[in-house]
């Protein structure tokens, strides 16, 4: 019987049967898996089999054979686990700028990492219907061309929009471009932001990736300051990407949430105990409507110390909500 052009390629096709068809609970026989090649117009023998495995074995691929009433081989590692994909699933099907397109194309690339018995139970997890979506897939391109303008360090150019009560596209400027020096993205409350310098501002500035139109990379290099830029120590003074006028805040808090605190500002703040039922800190934010409406929620468990200039501005916001409430 002559040999069908498949033949050569046997050791790739048991490789993709074995990933595609085996975990811990799923186990092929050799005899199983001389039945699949043939289907794929593959002659194999049991010796054949076992000799394959072992090559595939010393090539990195984690092949355990069970035995007993279980008797079979399966791949026992992968490079992503389940609960690892799952958790790759979740930010995929929950993340507002992807749209629900790209987001089913990328949970079944997911899929292609597990087992097909383990890709169903990462396919039972999507549930997009009805969930806030970006629909512009463009904003791929502008990611890949902020990542390759941060990578370089270089200057970038942008278009910038708002949206009108119609839902059409209303550039800033008259639709003249930006230049900036970009930082970092960050991905914070569901939205890609670009952290970045702005010559013309003198300083640290936000934009909504998706709002971002017609990315271009320029020759120029981006700033120093741009090139220097931490965004671990900024994410803790900044809430929301809303900037402002940077203060060191002292609090006075409330045992009952010095969770939300360290979620916060992280573990490295130094926390004062003041009695048994209070801590007092000092932050370093920048002041701004979020970081003021992250102080509200919390009423009375966090009284702000210091400065004054916060202490009066919350003192007249509270003033004109209860005006506008009576």
């Amino acid at each position: 019987m002559p040999k069908s052009s498949n033949q050569k390629l046997r050791i790739l096709y048991l490789m993709r049967i074995l990933l595609q068809e085996t975990d811990e609970a799923h186990l092929l026989s050799a005899n199983e898996l001389v039945s699949k090649l043939a289907k794929l117009d593959i002659a194999a023998e049991r010796k054949t089999i076992y000799d394959d495995i072992e090559a595939l074995k010393l090539f990195g691929l984690d092949i355990i054979i069970g035995r007993g009433s279980t008797y079979g081989y399966h791949v026992a590692s992968r490079d992503f686990e389940l609960p690892e994909l799952k958790l790759l699933a979740d930010a995929v099907q929950s993340s507002k700028f992807i749209t629900e397109k790209k987001t089913l194309s990328l949970i079944k690339k997911l899929e292609g990492l597990a087992s097909r018995h383990e890709a169903g139970k990462l396919r039972r997890q999507v549930y997009i219907q009805n969930r806030v979506k970006n629909m512009d897939e463009s904003i791929y391109y502008s990611i890949d061309a902020l990542n390759e303008a941060i990578s370089a360090g270089r200057k970038i150019s942008f278009r910038y929009f708002d949206y009108n009560l119609r839902k059409e596209k209303v550039f800033r400027r008259n639709g003249a471009r930006y230049v900036v020096s970009p930082s970092a993205l960050s991905w914070t409350e569901e939205n890609y932001y670009l952290i970045a310098y702005a010559d013309d501002r003198e300083g640290i500035t936000h934009y909504r990736v998706d709002r971002m139109s017609n990315v271009r990379m320029l020759d120029e290099k981006r700033s120093a300051q741009a090139a220097a830029f931490k965004l671990a120590d900024y994410s803790k003074k900044v809430f929301g990407m809303f900037g402002g006028e940077e203060a060191d805040v002292r609090l006075r808090v409330n045992n009952r949430i010095i969770g939300a605190v360290i979620d916060r500002f992280g573990k490295d703040i130094i926390m004062i105990a003041d009695g048994d039922e209070h801590f007092t800190v000092t932050v370093r934010v920048a002041l701004s409507p979020v970081f003021y409406g992250w102080l509200f929620q919390f009423g009375n468990l966090c009284q702000p110390l210091s400065p004054q200039s916060l202490k009066d501005e919350l003192k007249r916001m509270a003033e004109e909500l209860v005006q506008r409430v009576t």
